[in-house]
């Protein structure tokens, strides 16, 4: 086949459009959030806890290679439970993350201090008669809230790092010295 100039350029033109065209899906594949997490292994997922009313400590890595660790998360629930009737519950896992990215953005060795997990229906109506500030459908009572301290963090700090994350309730109560944090709407109090 012979092509005069014009046509080569044309041909020419063709091909750099299309080389430049698979070059651009390629760099967008690489950098894609999705294609990320698939191609390269998740760094695994620790926590550590000190509950403040029983005295234990817990330190386990919750989720590796993207997937949450049952036996860990049974652990997560013990340490979690209602101290007052001494009630383990499921927790949201996406509980922990949220706890964990918090931990990434503010650093620390100390654990989190848990002054409350999950809340029975029982201890919540109890709580509710001593305090306003206890709602009636709290998030504690469907294992998706938590209320903490961090020893090595300023509370303000703690409670502008969860604000800042977006991933669920954040309620500051500095007179009673913890942070709410609840895999709820977005929103803070």
């Amino acid at each position: 086949m012979i092509l005069n100039q014009q046509q080569e350029q044309v041909v020419d033109l063709g091909r750099r459009r299309l080389l430049r065209a698979a070059l651009g899906c390629t760099a967008a594949l690489i950098t894609s959030p999705a294609l990320a997490v698939t191609t390269s292994r998740e760094k695994d997922r620790q926590i550590f806890f000190y509950n403040t009313h029983t005295g234990e400590t817990l330190r386990t890595v919750y989720r590796a290679s993207g997937k949450y660790l049952p036996e860990s998360l049974k652990d997560v629930n013990r340490i979690l439970r209602d101290h007052y009737t001494d009630q383990v519950f499921k927790m949201d896992p996406a509980l922990l993350d949220y706890l964990y990215h918090v931990r990434q953005r503010l650093g620390g060795r100390q654990p989190f201090h848990i002054i409350c997990g999950y809340r029975s229906p029982k201890t919540n109506a109890q709580m509710r008669e001593k305090s306003s500030g206890v709602a009636r459908k709290s998030l504690h009572v469907e294992g998706k809230a938590i209320d903490i301290r961090l020893p090595d963090v300023e509370l303000a700090q703690l409670r502008r790092a969860a604000i800042a994350l977006k991933q669920g309730g954040v309620g500051y109560y500095p007179g009673s010295d913890f942070v709410h944090l609840d895999t709820g709407k977005v929103r803070s109090w």
